[in-house]
């Protein structure tokens, strides 16, 4: 039932289709804007579109900039001779954050999923390709990053195969348990994998 008229119940609802956003989330978020001074809402909506019209992709690593070339790929201090493969400029940004990988960085867009409807040619692997097949700037490693689960395993995999005939140094991160956790806790295929790709002390 519509209680507070459609002006405010479509507010809602385009929030609640916001991922991780559910009905309640909504409605704060919604009256939050609400309450706000006009100027803060007319912002939040600047920002929005701003981003949508300026937001572009990287001519190299296809990360979000509102340039040609993104800042990373820009910056002649790191070693380009390194990619690593990550899904989302998201976990680009979450390797940045650790301020220890200086190499550069393809971002794909996602990762293989059949189930989605998601394939090789959906993905910006075609890019990496020709990346790795520029001789002006030879690449001698690719660190695969994707994501630990069945789409990410699957995206490196397939990666792994097309890159092995190149003769370029493909390595996969490691995945084991978290910092911090308890064995007790941690999921078989975790324990599995930190026992695979232990190392000495």
């Amino acid at each position: 039932m519509n209680y507070y008229g459609s002006p405010v119940a479509r507010l809602i609802e385009e929030f609640s289709k916001l991922p991780g956003v559910g009905t309640k989330s909504a409605q704060r978020m919604a009256f939050f804007i609400l309450n706000a001074p006009t100027e803060r809402a007319d912002q939040l909506a600047q920002a929005i579109a701003a981003a949508k019209a300026q937001a572009k992709h990287c001519t190299q690593c296809y990360n979000l900039t509102d340039t040609d070339t993104c800042y990373i790929c820009a910056n002649g201090s790191r070693d380009a001779a390194t990619i690593m493969v990550v899904e989302s400029p998201q976990d680009m940004a979450a390797y940045e954050k650790t301020r220890e990988y200086d190499g550069t960085y393809h971002v794909l867009h996602g990762a293989i999923s059949p189930m989605d409807g998601v394939g090789p040619d959906q993905l910006r692997i075609k890019e990496l390709l020709m990346r790795l097949n520029n001789p002006d700037a030879p690449i001698t490693e690719v660190i695969v990053a994707t994501n630990p689960n069945v789409e990410g395993e699957a995206t490196a995999m397939y990666l792994s195969r097309l890159l092995k005939p190149l003769g370029i140094k493909t390595t996969r991160i490691a995945h084991g348990v978290p910092v911090g956790g308890d064995l007790e806790y941690v999921d078989s295929v975790t324990l599995l994998r930190a026992l695979q790709w232990r190392r000495e002390l």
